[in-house]
C-alpha cells in the first residue's frame, strides 16, 4: 500500500472519537507525533537542540499548574511534556540511535539497580541511607565525580541545591544549622565590605550560596521556596496595580510613602 494512503488511514485513525485501552492510547500519541513529523512543515525541521528550550518551558509551566493547584491545567501541561518526551525518541529513532523500547529498559534497569533495598539484599533504613547507596552505585556504572551527574542547564539555585546535597550524602557538610548561619554572617559582612565591582559579585554569589546551603537544613528546596516568595509578591503587585489604576493618578504621582502604604495594605488583604 503506497505510503500517502497509509499516512491517509493514520490520521482517520488518529482522530476517530472512541474509547481507547491505555496502551492504545499511547499508541495513538505515537502516530500522531510521527504524522506531525512527515506532514508539518515546523514540525519536519525541528531537531533535539531546537526543541530544548520547549522542553524546559513546558516543565516550568507543569511545575506552574502544580503551584496553582490547577488539576485541569496540570493534566494539559503533562500531556505537553509527554508529548516533547515522545517527539525526542522520534528523532532518536530517526538516528538509529533508541527506541521507546530502549528507553524504558534503560529505565527500568537504572531503577531496579539503584533500589538493592528493594530488589535486593541491601539493607536501607532511612532516607540517608538510600542517599549514600545512590551515590556509591552510580559512581560502580563509571562517573569519575559524584558531580559528574549535575546538569549544566539547570537554574543556578537548583544546581547549587543539588551540589550541596550530593556533597552532603558522603558527610561533607556542617553539623548543624548554627554554623551556616555563622557563615551568613560572614559572608554579608564580606559583601558589605567587597571594595571592586569583581569583588561585590564574588561575595554575593558566596551569600547565595551560603543561603542555598541553609535552605538544606529547614528541610526546603530554595527554587520552591524563592518561586512561592515571587509569587506572592506578583500577587501583592498586582493588588497595588488595581488600586494605583481605581485612582487615576499615574504611578509617578505617588510618593514612596504612599506606595509603601498601598503594600502594607496589600499584605494584610
Amino acid at each position: 500500500m503506497p505510503e500517502k494512503i497509509l499516512i491517509e488511514l493514520l490520521k482517520a485513525d488518529i482522530v476517530a472519537q472512541r474509547e481507547r485501552t491505555l496502551p492504545e492510547q499511547f499508541e495513538r500519541v505515537l502516530s500522531l507525533v510521527n504524522v506531525l513529523r512527515q506532514e508539518c512543515p515546523w514540525d519536519r525541521k525541528q531537531t533535539p537542540e531546537s526543541l530544548a528550550h520547549l522542553l524546559l518551558e513546558e516543565s516550568y509551566e507543569l511545575i506552574h499548574a502544580i503551584d496553582q493547584e490547577d488539576e485541569i491545567e496540570l493534566k494539559k501541561e503533562c500531556g505537553d511534556l509527554f508529548l516533547h518526551l515522545c517527539f525526542q525518541v522520534l528523532l532518536g529513532e530517526e538516528r538509529g540511535t533508541f527506541s521507546f523500547a530502549d528507553v524504558f529498559e534503560a529505565l527500568c534497569h537504572k531503577l531496579i539497580s539503584r533500589h538493592p533495598h528493594v530488589f535486593g539484599d541491601t539493607f536501607a533504613e532511612t532516607e540517608q541511607d538510600v542517599l549514600k547507596n545512590w551515590e556509591t552505585l552510580k559512581r560502580k556504572e563509571g562517573r569519575k565525580s559524584m558531580l559528574d551527574g549535575v546538569p549544566n542547564a539547570m537554574s543556578e539555585l537548583l544546581r547549587a541545591y543539588r551540589v550541596q546535597k550530593k556533597v552532603s550524602g558522603v558527610g561533607f557538610d556542617w553539623p548543624s544549622d548554627e554554623g551556616v548561619l555563622d557563615k551568613l554572617v560572614e559572608e554579608i559582612k564580606e559583601l558589605k565590605n567587597a571594595a571592586s565591582k569583581e569583588e561585590q559579585e564574588n561575595e554575593f554569589g558566596d551569600l547565595l550560596f551560603t543561603l542555598v546551603n541553609y535552605s538544606r537544613f529547614l528541610g526546603t528546596n530554595p527554587e520552591d521556596s524563592l518561586r512561592k516568595a515571587t509569587n506572592k509578591f506578583m500577587g501583592r503587585f498586582r493588588k497595588i496595580e488595581e488600586k494605583v489604576e481605581a485612582s487615576g493618578r499615574q504611578w509617578q504621582e505617588y510618593s514612596p510613602e504612599e506606595l509603601d502604604v498601598l503594600w502594607r495594605l496589600a499584605k494584610e488583604k
